[in-house]
């Protein structure tokens, strides 16, 4: 599904990411892990096709590279990025937000939009499956959201849009246990043989709940150790320090 070569990237003459390599086949968790200023938000900005990098080396996702792809092109496509700092939207409505978003990826696959009563009974079904108070979906797209809440309604845009590949960048960060099950539960609930995510974290808790098939460190722009989610577990006790 998701093939990366040689991935050279750098912002503002400054080099980031330092010749990384990844593979995520159809079905797979792969989690990366690393230090602050390794190169993983930076991974996930290339991925979901942000603007402002310099960018060398094969990316290709189903065949066919994402270089050239703007992001919205790459969401209609199957990619998905949870935002580690999901951003307020003053005056855009939740709930327009998840159906405008949705009917443009139907429409790029050729697919019907779909109407409002069938998107209701969607939201209905995925929120009440996450634990979700249906109310937020008609406030303002994050504005006056706590962290949690915003995290939780990036998992539900993920749970609606069911996109092929999903990035969930540090996504754990600052939740609150219950959140935490909540995002672990969104996940694990999509897991299947055509589904792939790539979860991004500082720690192993999140992994806990999530248990992936690949965990690899990432430090200094390159991928150093890969392995199972005993290797999590390794660097919750070691730290990142010997593993480079």
């Amino acid at each position: 599904m998701l093939e990366i070569k040689n991935l050279q990237v750098s912002i503002n003459n400054k080099q980031i990411i330092k010749g990384l390599n990844l593979t995520i086949k159809p079905g797979e968790l792969h989690a990366v892990m690393g230090p602050n200023g390794s190169g993983k938000s930076t991974l996930a900005n290339v991925l979901s096709g942000k603007n402002g990098y310099e960018i060398s080396g094969e990316l290709n996702f189903n065949g066919k590279s994402l270089k050239k792809i703007p992001t919205e092109k790459r969401a209609q496509r199957g990619i998905f990025l949870a935002f580690q700092y999901p951003l307020e939207i003053p005056g855009v409505n939740t709930n327009n937000f998840l159906k405008t978003s949705l009917n443009s990826i139907r429409k790029a696959k050729g697919e019907k939009e779909i109407d409002s009563l069938s998107f209701l009974k969607l939201v209905k079904e995925k929120t009440s499956e996450l634990g979700i108070d249906e109310k937020i979906l008609s406030r303002q797209l994050n504005v006056g959201f706590s962290g949690g809440e915003k995290k939780k309604n990036e998992i539900l845009q993920m749970k609606i849009l069911d996109p092929n590949l999903s990035i969930l960048d540090e996504t754990d960060s600052g939740l609150d246990i219950d959140a935490l099950r909540i995002i672990a539960k969104g996940v694990n609930s999509s897991r299947n043989k055509k589904k792939s995510f790539l979860v991004i974290t500082h720690y192993q808790r999140l992994l806990d709940y999530i248990k992936p098939d690949f965990v690899h460190v990432l430090s200094d722009g390159k991928i150093v150790k890969t392995g199972c989610s005993e290797l999590a577990e390794e660097v919750e006790k070691t730290g990142y320090k010997k593993l480079n």
